[in-house]
């Protein structure tokens, strides 16, 4: 923690594998809040068993990442999942599987449920749900088939998600209809705990970890403004993770003001300059655009951020999609060529 304090580091990722750890976890957690720097934590199904999201938040940890934890803090009947006897975390087909079936282990609005949340938000954890990275596991052929996978998703990244046992995250061997409804159902309580977390003045983040599962970067962070929405967000709730708290996030543990995240003079101008209002349609921010019937019945494509700035730079979002578009295709036409 010393280390990367000297060397700029801003703050720092755990990955919570087993339940021999936690002594080593406080121990990193306590330095890193005495030299500044920001800890978040995605917290593995092998590691809850040691240290759950609510026990990192009594320990000083500053962002739970992914859903990891969160339920296992407020299980009425052990401290674990209920898994079945021949679950193997290292068999993705039966991690991702089995994960959404803690649905139906915890209720909503129970005491146990409001109780967490109330910790939480004492010890000033920040949740950063990123529910656009699992999304596909309740609507597989929705997340195969979207609408910018054929001009912006390049071959290799699709072979990255294709259904294997070699590559984190293509753990599709044989996902069912029982399989998407588990995700549906966890969603649904995950959702709840986001908007309840927020509405009790609990800080909550937007993210995206794309590059697996059929996410891809950009879009899938513009999903999560979707998924924040239909989760009990309004939109200016959504605008509000999305910009001041992650810039507030990162900021506190450094005991600074944010520099970013917020339009105002002396902050840095980092902006999306779009020609539709976001608040109105959030799918209007994605690089395909959004397609709505004219006043003379002809389907017409509108939206798309128009200009990026960052810390002052503008960027023509248009132009950096054709270079996009122009890798996929070149690497398309190789692959074609060598056949």
């Amino acid at each position: 923690m010393q280390w990367a304090s000297k060397n700029g580091v801003d703050g720092i990722k755990f990955f919570g594998w087993n339940d021999e750890t936690p002594e080593v976890m406080t121990a990193a957690l306590e330095e890193a809040k005495k030299v500044g720097l920001g800890t978040v934590a995605h917290i593995s199904q092998p590691g809850v068993a040691g240290m759950n999201a609510r026990q990192f938040g009594e320990k000083g940890l500053g962002t739970v990442t992914h859903f990891y934890g969160h339920f296992e803090s407020m299980l009425a009947n052990g401290r674990l999942q209920k898994y079945p006897n021949d679950y193997n975390f290292y068999d993705e087909a039966k991690r991702f599987g089995e994960a959404a079936e803690i649905w139906d282990e915890v209720e909503p609005g129970s005491k146990a449920w409001t109780d967490y949340l109330e910790a939480q938000k004492a010890a000033g954890v920040t949740f950063d749900p990123t529910m656009t990275i699992y999304a596909a596991s309740r609507d597989l052929m929705r997340a195969k088939n979207a609408d910018w996978h054929q001009a912006y998703t390049l071959p290799t990244l699709t072979d990255y998600f294709v259904s294997t046992r070699d590559n984190h995250g293509s753990y599709f061997f044989d996902w069912t209809t029982s399989n998407e409804v588990a995700w549906r159902n966890f969603y649904g309580r995950f959702m709840r705990l986001m908007n309840d977390y927020k509405n009790m003045g609990g800080r909550v983040t937007t993210g995206s970890d794309s590059g697996f599962i059929w996410k891809l970067y950009g879009f899938g962070y513009i999903e999560e403004l979707e998924l924040l929405q239909e989760a009990g967000f309004t939109p200016l709730e959504v605008i509000q993770a999305a910009t001041s708290n992650g810039g507030r996030a990162l900021a506190e543990p450094r005991g600074q003001a944010p520099s970013f995240g917020i339009v105002r003079p002396g902050m840095s101008a980092d902006l999306v300059i779009t020609p539709e209002n976001p608040l109105a349609n959030f799918k209007t921010l994605y690089g395909t655009g959004h397609q709505r019937l004219s006043a003379d019945n002809r389907i017409e494509t509108v939206g798309g951020v128009r200009w990026t700035v960052a810390r002052g730079v503008a960027y023509d979002a248009r132009a950096l999609l054709a270079d996009v578009k122009a890798m996929v295709d070149r690497q398309k036409a190789e692959r074609a060529a060598a056949r």
